[in-house]
């Protein structure tokens, strides 16, 4: 095994910036084959990720966190996607509902420990239990999101699940994002016509004013300091040099040191 930095991921990093999200598609499937899946939460960009998968007849699977406490609107939107888009939409879950944990543990939900300690049982928990099957996957964070992800890396390290996230939307403008959604009629959750610029579980999710910041209906409850799940990497504060170990091989033609793979 061969231990992969974010740092090492400098240049390469660099250099796609000038790629297009499908350029950076057909680099993942390239280097990574069978190892390589998709995420979504079933929100606008996910759906986007999702449709531009469908329209390169990109076969590989979606992964989808269903934590149990999600709105049925999110669910129906998936459902949607494998019919319309004939996705293969692959569901994890947690080992617990909903119930069993609130009997076993109580309404974590509710302070700002718990809150992570639930978002880790019911979001990251479910996501890791596949870890050891896929060295990328390919992610929908975008700078124009701003706040934690203002600077997220199109390559980022993901030492949870020891694998690569390839951010394929991180550099797009919210105009380019807005035009892509409108020109290709993308499938996407009711959720957000109603007042939900950002979705998450049931429990913790609420509209949003006009006046508020995206995230503001994301944990109100617990205050402004509670935005972020921890599912992404890059959402959250670490270690500043975060590394995975891949074969040797890998590292070698993700950097580019045998094999030059060329978008």
């Amino acid at each position: 095994m061969a231990r992969l930095t974010q740092a090492d991921l400098a240049d390469l990093n660099e250099a796609f910036e000038e790629r297009t999200p499908l350029e950076l598609i057909h680099w993942a499937q390239e280097m990574f084959g069978t190892r390589l899946a998709a995420l979504s939460s079933m929100q606008r960009a996910g759906c986007v990720v999702a449709h531009m998968l469908s329209q390169i007849k990109a076969d590989l699977p979606i992964l989808f966190v269903d934590t149990g406490v999600l709105f049925q609107e999110t669910l129906d939107t998936r459902d949607r996607l494998i019919k319309e888009y004939g996705l293969n939409i692959v569901t994890l879950e947690p080992a617990k509902t909903m119930q069993e944990q609130i009997d076993e543990l109580g309404v974590l939900y509710l302070s700002v420990e718990g809150q992570e300690q639930c978002c880790d049982l019911r979001k990251t928990q479910p996501l890791l239990q596949v870890a050891d099957q896929y060295d990328a996957l390919i992610g929908s964070l975008r700078r124009a999101d701003g706040g934690q992800r203002a600077n997220v890396p199109i390559l980022a390290i993901d030492p949870a699940m020891n694998c690569l996230r390839v951010n394929i939307l991180a550099s797009l403008s919210k105009e380019e994002f807005q035009d892509y959604l409108k020109e290709n009629q993308v499938i996407t959750n009711p959720l957000h016509k109603q007042g939900y610029p950002t979705i998450g579980c049931n429990r913790c999710t609420t509209p949003v004013m006009e006046s508020e910041p995206n995230r503001a209906g994301r944990w109100r409850h617990l205050g402004p300091w509670s935005q972020y799940c921890g599912i992404n990497p890059t959402d959250v504060s670490g270690k500043q040099a975060p590394a995975i170990d891949l074969s040797q091989d890998l590292v070698d033609r993700i950097l580019g040191r045998e094999t030059d793979f060329m978008i």
